[in-house]
């Protein structure tokens, strides 16, 4: 009754939901292309397999370019907007992502900018970029080689579905404390993922370590510019961009991952929505209906319109019965309707869910040590120093090596790694995702996308 209630009412605002769009122009000379365009160059090694060579620059620091080499070349994912390949650094023998997407020589390309930027024991690295011709005349390609991971919290948890069961709290602490961690770096630089997604959470199994990748949708976001509201997958979309705001902040990704641990704690996603409305319907199942108040931090054009009243429900309800307290109200304090009220992902990391990482004992099932988890950088802990006490063990928890490498560490209970498997497919905002571990995504050439 109340579901076919509220998408009657819903039904008629389905075409103004989410879909806003624009063109703003970002020109850019890119000389690189054009002074290294087209120096590629295809040989054979001793073994008969190719080796591609190609002029790259380094992901960080100053554009100094240099050969590169790489064999063992293999498709593993497309997208709608590239195509994703494994293959083997000559030098090094280390495995990588090339990420190939469609370059339009007038604008920049925002992923490789943002990327460039970073540098986090929680996020993918960016090793090298290099452009590529097309088929056709002037098709231009820009390829980024990233670091290879290949599990997923995606593919984790498919694997504990399947056999029905879910994901042991240990590793969902594990997982969501690397995850808050990485999004607390890029919001305090200004920069909002806006596609955060289990599929986007890439794992190694050894070590425990979680980095995040695809910024194919990331964006500095700047207050008083407009963007996009139809961005991010539907059942990880937050509210105001089913609204369709177009001025909203980097809580969109508070909202993402709050759907992610309510997935890993669920089994499945806690608001699977078929589209943009019944996305809405799904929240207002759990949340109830929005305030007017909520409503108008959301999107202030919503505000007149009468919603059908919905009680919201308990959310010990929502979660089975063993789940821990401090897991379901850290989701109630991630999921909140109002944008200014969901917690930030360092107050995030600080929450008591997370203490048991912070344990001198705690190690992963197979004995090693945990990951670097509180080897905060200057930036890190100059990003809300009141919480400082809490984020750093008394005890001398965790890792203390250089975060921008984050494969290996220590700490010191029981957290870690199991194998997954399958493919990752799922809807997006822009029509259904790629089965790779790296999807491809559009390359956003606008200020407003």
């Amino acid at each position: 009754m109340v579901l076919s209630l509220l998408k009657k009412f819903f039904s008629s605002y389905d075409s103004k939901i989410g879909r806003i769009s624009s063109s703003l122009p970002i020109v850019q000379s890119l000389n690189l292309v054009d002074n290294y365009l087209g120096r590629m160059r295809e040989t054979k090694a001793k073994d008969g397999n190719k080796v591609t060579t190609v002029v790259a620059t380094p992901g960080q620091g100053p554009d100094r370019p240099l050969e590169v080499s790489y064999t063992d070349t293999k498709v593993i994912g497309n997208g709608s907007f590239g195509v994703v390949y494994q293959a083997k650094l000559c030098d090094t023998n280390e495995m990588v992502a090339i990420k190939k997407v469609l370059q339009d020589k007038r604008f920049k390309n925002r992923e490789l900018q943002i990327m460039r930027r970073l540098e986090h024991c929680n996020i993918v690295k960016l090793k090298y970029f290099f452009y590529s011709s097309g088929d056709r005349k002037d098709e231009v390609y820009l390829n980024l080689v990233l670091e290879y991971i290949p599990e997923t919290v995606y593919k984790v948890s498919r694997h504990y579905s399947k056999t029905k069961q879910t994901i042991p709290i240990s590793f969902i602490k594990l997982y969501m404390y690397q995850l808050m961690r990485s999004l607390a770096y890029i919001h305090s630089m200004g920069i909002c993922h806006r596609d955060i997604k289990p599929q986007n959470l890439l794992l190694h199994q050894e070590t425990g370590v979680l980095k995040l990748c695809d910024f194919g949708s990331a964006k500095h976001l700047i207050k008083g510019e407009p963007n996009v509201s139809y961005i991010c997958s539907r059942y990880y979309r937050a509210p105001e961009l089913i609204f369709g705001a177009i001025d909203y902040t980097t809580k969109i990704d508070v909202w993402s991952a709050g759907c992610v641990l309510a997935e890993l704690l669920l089994g499945q996603p806690i608001f699977p929505g078929d589209s943009g409305v019944d996305q809405l319907v799904e929240i207002i199942k759990v949340l109830g209906t929005p305030t007017r108040e909520q409503i108008r931090e959301m999107n202030p054009n919503y505000t007149e319109f009468k919603f059908p009243q919905i009680k919201s429900h308990p959310w010990q309800k929502v979660f089975r019965a063993r789940t821990p307290p401090e897991a379901i109200e850290l989701a109630s304090r991630l999921l909140e309707y109002t944008p200014s009220s969901r917690i930030s992902p360092l107050q995030a990391c600080a929450h008591s869910f997370f203490d048991e990482l912070r344990e001198p004992n705690t190690r992963l099932p197979n004995g090693r040590a945990l990951p670097p988890l509180f080897n905060f950088t200057e930036q890190e802990l100059s990003i809300q120093p009141s919480l400082n006490s809490l984020l750093i063990p008394r005890n001398g928890g965790g890792g203390s090596p250089p975060c921008v490498d984050g494969a290996s560490g220590s700490g010191g209970g029981s957290v870690g790694g199991a194998s997954g498997g399958g493919p990752s497919p799922q809807d997006t905002a822009d029509g259904p995702a790629t089965t790779a571990d790296l999807a491809a995504q559009t390359p956003h050439s606008t200020d407003m996308a």
